[in-house]
């Protein structure tokens, strides 16, 4: 099946420099979720992709589609074709015209409608096959809506056949108040598409060629009309402004909330959180609200997130608590540890089970070992952290020289005193014990006390006192 999606519109109501398509919902451009519908409609083993008809901010969208595809190859069978001048809808089809396989039925979708249903499509297509006898029908997808203000509307026959589509600023008083509405996506016979698309004309209050127009072409031919509707309204909704953007979105978020708590995921609240790619979850897990997932996230059973906090691409062990605000970044958490709150794990971080990393406390591109903690505002970063190691408040792994990083590593049953500087590259070796304050430049040997500190002294002196400013008195003549 060929897959044609229109995106060519500029989105003037976004108010943006960026093209509409490019516009993020649950953190990915609106484009790429109808793309990876696509994708997985037209399956593993098809040798040309969909095609992007690209217009309005046409470079953007290239370079979209290029970044994307390095990160996922299935985007490499993508392709794009240029609407210079946007015509309408008709017209942007045409563009895309000699791509096509004229054997093949092609499925129009639109770059701005981005949650129609794999499930639905599928439907729609197999409206679109030929029967027994029949040559392939024209598949379009419909929706009774309570207000189609806005929408086109279906057009039918007296017996129920579709005989046409009339866009609402050519509809009559009486079509606008059909209540079926176009949603614009359809499969199409490819072979007789070519006739029709060739065979448009912009006489219409917009001056534009619409793709709609073909029905009623259709209806003349004899090729069979079929309809189908969406399970949900949100499927076939459009994005042209912010606003809808943004209901879009919570809407998105509902349903994935939902899900989440259909496989036994408590939320404080299904209205407040928000996934921004994909959040695999065990049993009893329990998410606060304001809680931000990006990438791929995965919480296994007993994890208990705190309020706002944001997870992006981490693995999260079983019966972890996470502390309100903590920011959690490509990291690993083994079991029954506890983070925060206010934590921060960089990229790297890959605690084993039973570790505490507490308020203030970051750790970056470091392994830290079973039951160690670092409790208070200490920063660990490039480091190989043994097992029961205590790192006391105020302690930092002085990493980077300027130009290069360097390593540090703490052996098993260290004990480090508060506010100790470790300069890398260092070891402290096993049962060593760093005293407060310690500044620590060479290896530490195991199992004895460590200390650099200069000697206490107490002197007698003046505390300064704070000078007062004198006012000028001032003679008033009489």
């Amino acid at each position: 099946m060929n897959i044609v999606i229109l995106a060519a519109g500029q989105g003037k109501r976004m108010k943006s420099a960026l093209p509409k398509v490019l516009q993020t919902l649950a953190g990915k451009p609106l484009l790429q979720h109808v793309l990876n519908t696509a994708l997985g409609l037209q399956g593993k083993n098809t040798k040309t992709g969909p095609i992007v008809v690209v217009g309005h901010g046409a470079a953007d969208v290239k370079q979209f589609l290029q970044i994307t595809g390095e990160q996922d190859p299935r985007f490499n069978k993508v392709s794009t074709v240029l609407q210079a001048e946007q015509k309408g809808t008709g017209h942007a089809l045409l563009q895309a015209l000699p791509q096509l396989d004229l054997k093949e039925p092609t499925l129009v979708l639109y770059g701005d409608v981005p949650l129609t249903s794999k499930k639905t499509l599928s439907a729609l297509a197999r409206l679109a096959d030929g029967v027994r006898g029949q040559d392939s029908a024209l598949a379009l997808l419909t929706q009774h809506l309570s207000n189609p203000t806005g929408y086109g509307r279906i057009v039918r026959d007296t017996d129920g056949s579709v005989k046409a589509i009339i866009e609402e600023k050519d509809a009559t008083l009486e079509q606008k108040r059909i209540q079926e509405i176009n949603t614009g996506i359809m499969v199409l016979p490819t072979n007789s598409l070519k006739k029709w698309l060739k065979a448009l004309r912009a006489s219409n209050a917009q001056g534009e060629y619409y793709l709609t127009d073909v029905i009623a072409m259709a209806v003349k031919d004899g090729v069979p009309i079929r309809t189908s509707q969406a399970d949900a309204e949100y499927e076939i909704v459009g994005v042209n402004s912010r606003d809808q953007l943004a209901a879009l979105e919570r809407v998105h978020q509902l349903n994935q909330a939902n899900v989440l708590m259909d496989a036994g995921v408590s939320l404080s609240d299904p209205a407040r959180i928000d996934i921004r790619g994909t959040l695999e979850c065990g049993s009893d897990v329990f998410i606060d609200v304001g809680c931000v997932f990006e990438g791929c996230v995965t919480l296994a059973a007993g994890t208990k997130v705190g309020p706002y906090c944001i997870i992006r691409n981490s693995v999260i062990g079983k019966g972890v608590t996470i502390h309100p605000y903590s920011h959690i970044d490509d990291a690993k958490i083994g079991a029954n540890s506890l983070i925060g709150p206010y934590a921060r794990l960089r990229p790297g971080a890959d605690l084993a089970n039973d570790v505490h990393i507490g308020n203030f406390v970051e750790v970056k591109n470091s392994k830290i070992a079973a039951n160690s903690k670092a409790n208070h505002l200490a920063y660990v970063g490039d480091s190989i952290v043994g097992a029961r190691v205590n790192i006391g408040a105020g302690t930092i792994t002085c990493n980077y020289d300027g130009v290069n990083k360097h390593q540090t590593i703490i052996e098993d049953d260290v004990f480090i005193g508060s506010d100790t500087q470790l300069v890398a590259p260092v070891r402290v070796g096993r049962g060593a014990t760093l005293g407060a304050g310690t500044t620590l430049t060479k290896d530490a040997p195991p199992n004895q006390l460590t200390v650099s500190r200069a000697k206490q002294i107490s002197l007698q002196w003046q505390r300064p006192v704070k000078k007062v400013a004198t006012q000028k008195s001032v003679k008033v003549k009489k």
